[in-house]
Order: C-alpha cells, then structure tokens, then sequence
C-alpha cells in the first residue's frame, strides 16, 4: 500500500487515531526539519506525519524548512503527501469554515529556498509545474469531503503569500483580479520541491477567516481560532477515509 505523509498547518500538529510506532530524526542536506517525523500506523497502513510549523506551533512560515521537511520524509519512505492548510477565503462561495482543494497555485513569496537544484549541478534541470498537484490524490480527498458532507469546492487557485503578516485589502483585490479563489502562506514552495523529488501532492485547504477586505470588521485570531476548533475533526475525518480507502 501507498505510504502516505501528511505534513499538518496551522490547527493541526498532530494526527488522532494514529498509533505511533517511531519518531524520526533525520538529518538532512539542507538542516533540520520542522519536527520529527512521526511514524505510525492508521487501520493497518503505514502513515508518516510532519508538523509544518513544529510542535508546538513555532515556525513562521516565512522561515519552515520547507527543503529538509520535503528530503526527509522522502528519506522516511513517502510515496504520496497530503499538506493541509488553513487559508483565507477570496472566492464569494468560499467562507469561512468551507474546504477547498486547490488545482492551481501562484506564488508570490519571495527569499525562500524554492529548490532542490542549486549549487555545482552537473546539468540544469526544470520540471514540468503546469498542474501543481496530483489528479488521483485530489480525486480521493473530493471523495472523502463529499462522503462526509462537508462543504467545499472541487476548484481553486491558492494564492502563497509570504507572511507572516496577513495581506492588505489592496493585495487581496490584485490577487482575485490575478484569479486566486484562496490565500496563504504554505503552499510555496512545498508542492514545487514535491514535484521535483517526484511525490503525488495534494492540499487539503480549510478557510478559517475571509480575505482581507472580504469581510465587513477586521480579522481576529479568535475567530481563527474558532473555525479551526470546528473544521479540524473534519480534516481528521476527510483524511481518514482517504487512509482507509
């Protein structure tokens, strides 16, 4: 069976129902990882899980390992990855408390280390990005967010910011004219270094707040706070399933 990793966001640092076998520490090329690996099994497959941000909650994403993160859990026998992310809403059927599993992705981070392929290469290599994540792997978490009533959307472009501040309204109106339906801090460059180790990849995105200027007041961490309460046991549930299918 396919040994899938779920790397967690925001909300979500560890994965329930897993009965961990190890933690992996693993030392990379490009230093350490944002945590442990953690290695376990889930209704009798092997499961790898990374928290993004470091548990606890510590790394900005502005300065994740996205590098280390990636080699390491390719090292610890991924074959697939799962990323979930908490996102702000810029498409109107996109509010707060809604899934999103993207198709596309536009990047506008900046300074990080967006690839595998530097230094003294022996030749030049470019992958092919037009379609950021895995058709299959997106098909099964549609499923999975059908089977269990959840609302979401079978479309999407992410938009990656840098962070750690949230956008102005001015940038959220340049984005959705840009054709971006969601907006966070992650995605980037964690699906380009997927593809370029050669790993299904796919996001799971949770809208936990509107976009800059989307919503009537300002955006509060208690608000935040309170979707991600309300919408992670339905992550754990959509992810279950695809583990169990």
């Amino acid at each position: 069976m396919t040994v899938y990793a779920i790397i967690g966001g925001t909300g979500l640092t560890q994965f329930d129902g897993l009965t961990i076998e190890s933690e992996l520490h693993i030392d990379t090329p490009y230093g350490a990882p944002s945590a442990p690996i953690i290695r376990g099994q889930f209704a009798g497959r092997t499961v790898l899980f990374l928290a993004r941000h470091g548990h606890p909650h510590r790394i900005p994403p502005h300065q994740v390992n996205y590098r280390a993160n990636l080699w390491a859990l390719k090292h610890a026998g991924a074959e697939a990855i799962i990323a979930v992310n908490a996102v702000g809403g810029i498409h109107a059927e996109m509010p707060a408390g809604h899934f999103c599993v993207p198709e596309q992705i536009i990047d506008y981070s900046y300074g990080r280390d967006h690839s595998f392929f530097v230094g003294e290469l022996e030749h030049v290599s470019h992958i092919d990005f037009s379609y950021p994540y895995d058709a299959t792997l997106r098909a099964k978490l549609l499923a999975a967010l059908q089977a269990h009533e959840c609302s979401y959307s079978d479309f999407g472009v992410y938009g990656c910011t840098q962070g750690p501040r949230l956008e102005t309204a001015a940038e959220i109106v340049r984005m959705q004219r840009d054709g971006c339906d969601i907006v966070g801090m992650t995605g980037m460059p964690e699906a380009a270094l997927a593809r370029e180790l050669e790993l299904p990849y796919a996001c799971l995105a949770l809208v936990v707040n509107p976009a800059a200027g989307k919503a009537s007041g300002l955006i509060t961490m208690a608000d935040i706070e309170r979707v991600l309460a309300a919408g992670m046991a339905q992550v754990q549930a959509a992810l279950a399933q695809v583990l169990t299918g």
